[in-house]
């Protein structure tokens, strides 16, 4: 009896071991995150799906110095941080150093581009704008694929993580198109146009339905936050703006949803 009363005992020690580690705030999926600075300098080297850095704010040395140039290169946004933001997430030695991993590979705006036209293709692309829900983020790639856009553009802030969970979300759709990130949207609008690639957003108050417009020809459509809508100086670049017509006392859809209809009808004009 007392033997057995030993061994639930530990047993039941080993289980309070277990849950009080899950449960710690500290406590943070190694699959998620990058910790040091050298296996973050690798990771950037290797270009091995950074989607984030956190970089403590006095952080100094040839190795910081290093990832800085690094993420510039590659236009990973980095974020300074206090220590304490940093111990949170990890209980190994950080180094003044955490990197987030993307489930995604991120590709070249004008490199995409290129490789739609030679394929014959007509562009029919995606910009988000404010876009933060991941599961909204995995509903609208699912809905692109399926209607036969080639790429979603994001901008470096701002935006859901294109982690796991968005992957889920999109049932696998985020690992089968483009996904270009830009440091500036207003920038890659003007890609765009000398591109020659149109640039549409909705707006509620707009004249021109959504079936009135002609997207067989190359064009990027902007999705902007539900709330706020697209941002001005975005709106004011487009070159035509549309509304989705709605029957009934009610003007506010999901943006995923919204994403949905207005790629359903570009398939439908490009397969007519």
């Amino acid at each position: 009896m007392f033997i057995l009363f030993q061994i639930v005992s530990k047993l039941f020690n080993f289980t309070f071991i277990l849950h009080t580690m899950f449960q710690s705030k500290n406590y943070q999926s190694k699959k998620n995150i990058i910790t040091g600075r050298n296996p973050v300098v690798e990771a950037l080297k290797q270009q091995s799906g950074v989607d984030k850095i956190l970089l403590f704010k006095n952080a100094s040395g040839d190795s910081i110095n290093e990832i800085r140039k690094l993420a510039k290169e590659q236009n990973i946004p980095v974020q300074y941080v206090p220590n304490e933001k940093l111990n949170s997430l990890t209980n190994i030695n950080h180094q003044g150093v955490v990197a987030y991993k993307t489930a995604v590979r991120y590709q070249d705006l004008q490199q995409v581009i290129d490789w739609i036209n030679d394929k014959g293709e007509a562009a029919l692309l995606l910009m988000l704008d404010g876009v933060t829900d991941v599961r909204n983020i995995g509903a609208i790639a699912r809905s692109a694929v399926c209607c036969g856009a080639q790429a979603i553009i994001i901008p470096d802030k701002g935006v859901g993580a294109f982690n796991e969970d968005a992957v889920k979300s999109s049932a696998g759709a985020l690992e089968k198109i483009n996904i270009c990130r830009v440091n500036s949207l207003a920038k890659a609008v003007d890609d765009l146009h000398l591109n020659g690639i149109k640039v549409f957003t909705s707006e509620m108050k707009a004249k021109k339905k959504i079936y009135e417009l002609n997207l067989t020809e190359p064009c990027c459509i902007i999705m902007g936050n539900e709330e706020k809508g697209v941002q001005s100086f975005l709106s004011k670049s487009a070159d035509e703006h549309f509304n989705i017509p709605m029957k009934g006392d009610f003007d506010s859809l999901n943006v995923s949803v919204a994403a949905g209809m207005i790629l359903y009808e570009a398939m439908k004009q490009r397969l007519v």
